[in-house]
């Protein structure tokens, strides 16, 4: 099955410029949706993690299905000020600017194997940052995974784990 046929491309959105690659399609048709999360759980599952790190907000409708399917733990990692009680967060640079991701204190423990979860892959850059802090609190990062990658972006080259895409797309 070709899931690209489920993604829907929305031109100018969220602003002028930008096409946006839309997985609510997707996860409307259950044959495509079931397609889709068997393949990321046989491309996760030989990483044994511990737990999958949903990156807010798409990762987590891909991440809380592939935890059950698994039989790992799910845990998110959200922007700042999301998440309630005690949280660790990590600072990192955007194109312009920049932006905080954080994660629950304790929801890692220390050697845990995390794979992180989320829909696109693009610039990287929040990838990066979510590796960095699922370290930075004493996790292992085995792999990544996604459900599209911006290949033309490079957003792999940012990374320093092995990557899943199921998706690509050249422009």
């Amino acid at each position: 099955m070709d899931i690209k046929q489920h993604i829907r491309e929305v031109p100018d959105f969220p602003k002028p410029g930008i096409l946006f690659y839309d997985i609510s399609t997707l996860l409307m048709h259950p044959g495509a949706w079931q397609h889709t999360v068997r393949q990321m759980a046989d491309a996760i599952a030989p990483h044994k993690p511990d737990l999958l790190a949903g990156i807010e907000s798409r990762g987590f409708l891909v991440s809380a299905p592939l935890a059950l399917m698994l039989g790992c733990g799910f845990i998110m990692l959200r922007k700042k000020g999301k998440l309630p009680g005690a949280t660790v967060r990590h600072e990192y640079d955007l194109e312009y600017g920049s932006d905080i991701i954080e994660i629950q204190e304790g929801a890692v423990q220390p050697g845990q194997k995390v794979v992180l979860v989320d829909d696109l892959l693009a610039t990287g850059g929040t990838l990066a940052a979510a590796a960095e802090l699922i370290r930075k609190v004493g996790g292992q990062v085995p792999a990544a995974a996604c459900i599209i990658e911006l290949t033309f972006l490079n957003g792999r080259d940012k990374l320093d784990m092995p990557i899943t895409t199921l998706a690509q797309y050249d422009q």
